[in-house]
């Protein structure tokens, strides 16, 4: 059975989250033994902090959740998460200039973060936010840009997007099947995909998985390691 939770960056990044939030979010990511938490930007050195003793990286966002930062503050903000102590990034593409089919501009601007992370040896994670940007070409332009940058993950969501409804209204769409399947086949060998938003429940993550995701975004951690563990207990 895969140990999914080791998969998990675990998200503590909605904007009403406080200190005590942050602080028994990393002390659940320790005792679960997550790949990181992914925390605000200006979380970051506390975090780091935190989890010294731990093998639990730390991760935050860029140009979180629009994308819509010049390419120059994006770069900035890179290079201050990685003093602060981040060993992983997780960048917005420009979704504007991605649905204006602009891909010089999207170029430029994945590849000012990731000139940024590869000087710090960080990982690069650069987000689609799928709820925006839906048509497949797209998706596809974009993994191929990112493979030609040589990006560590593409990644569906930001958690935050989402998406207007035929019959009105809007909806939160998240990470999907079709999605990821897609990009896990678009990439090229050295880029791996990160499925993130509504990822609740083991089963979900199972599925993300067995699509071609390596990397989980959710706060759902200890749902996730409950529903293991009774998944491997009933074998």
């Amino acid at each position: 059975m895969a140990d999914l939770v080791s998969l998990i960056d675990h998200a503590i990044l909605h904007p009403t989250a406080s200190g005590s939030d942050l602080e028994q979010g990393c002390s659940l990511a320790d005792e679960l033994g997550v790949a990181t938490v992914c925390v605000k930007p200006y979380w970051v050195s506390v975090a780091a902090g935190l989890l010294a003793q731990s093998n639990v990286g730390v991760g935050t966002v860029i140009g979180f959740p629009h994308g819509s930062n010049h390419s120059s503050v994006k770069a900035a903000e890179a290079s201050q998460a990685c003093d602060d102590g981040a060993c992983e990034l997780d960048m917005v593409v420009n979704v504007g200039r991605v649905l204006e089919g602009d891909w010089n501009s999207v170029q430029q601007d994945i590849a000012a973060v990731c000139q940024v992370a590869r000087q710090r040896e960080a990982l690069l994670k650069v987000i689609f936010e799928t709820d925006f940007v839906t048509v497949d070409e797209d998706k596809v332009r974009l993994c191929q840009v990112c493979t030609e940058i040589g990006v560590d993950f593409v990644k569906t969501s930001t958690g935050f997007g989402y998406t207007r409804r035929d019959e009105g209204g809007y909806a939160y769409r998240g990470a999907t099947e079709h999605d990821v399947q897609l990009m896990a086949a678009s990439v090229g060998p050295s880029v791996q995909v990160k499925a993130s938003g509504g990822i609740r429940s083991y089963q979900d993550a199972l599925r993300m998985v067995q699509l071609g995701a390596t990397r989980l975004g959710t706060s759902a951690s200890a749902e996730i390691a409950r529903e293991q563990g009774t998944s491997e207990s009933s074998y």
